[in-house]
């Protein structure tokens, strides 16, 4: 199949990026770009980030260090003085994981990156209705800035952000995956710095009840299986 040109995933090592990255690499041939934000989970997601590269042969890949998100904090994720909170998929408002206005920072450098590299998408593996309620994963955010991108790129420069799995469910997302062949026993979602994981956060309760709901049967372990509503 001709490929469209370039694409910029931004790949956490998470199951959405993932299956953004299978989505990708449908119509373009890819670039990897990670970033390590000095969260708890840096070292499993990088690792996950390089084994689905290697499943992709991706040989362009980006790591890129952005440790003052991690001095500045303010998150369950950035600062272990904050506990990970446990479970509550029907929590209201914005939950102690928010990274403030972190996504901003991961699409300048994809920009950036995909700017040099002549590229023509940035895919994001943002989802909007079955996430978190992080207010940077909206749809109208991802509308703003590509008009960012518009006015602050080059006239020449052909670049857009592309959300394709913003309004799926978890469970869609799985099924979308399942299709793709995505390895999803490479990924990792938890909030939790261990060797498995903990199953008790909202990414881990999110991800095993979209596995739950699609019928699918999900390929990593958990420390514990806390009940799903």
């Amino acid at each position: 199949m001709m490929k469209e040109g370039l694409a910029v995933v931004l790949v956490s090592g998470g199951m959405d990026s993932c299956v953004c990255a299978a989505i990708a690499h449908e119509q373009y041939d890819l670039a990897f770009l990670h970033i390590s934000y000095g969260h708890r989970t840096a070292r499993q997601e990088l690792r996950a980030f390089q084994d689905i590269a290697q499943f992709y042969g991706t040989e362009r890949r980006l790591v890129c260090e952005l440790s003052h998100l991690g001095q500045i904090g303010g998150s369950s994720l950035t600062n272990t003085a904050i506990p990970v909170e446990e479970a509550d998929l029907s929590r209201p408002g914005i939950p102690s994981s928010y990274v403030p206005f972190r996504n901003a920072h991961f699409l300048s450098i994809a920009t950036s990156w995909g700017e040099i590299l002549g590229a023509r998408a940035i895919f994001i593996g943002a989802v909007f209705e079955d996430s978190s309620g992080y207010p940077d994963c909206r749809p109208e955010y991802y509308r703003v800035f590509n008009q960012v991108i518009e006015v602050g790129t080059k006239p020449e420069t052909n670049l857009t952000i592309l959300t394709p799995v913003i309004q799926m469910k978890k469970s869609e997302i799985v099924t979308t995956g399942v299709r793709l062949a995505v390895p999803f026993h490479l990924t990792w979602s938890c909030y939790e710095d261990g060797d498995i994981a903990c199953g008790r956060c909202d990414s881990c309760a999110l991800r095993r009840r979209g596995f739950r709901e699609a019928g699918v049967k999900d390929p990593i372990s958990y420390a514990a299986l806390e009940k799903l509503s």
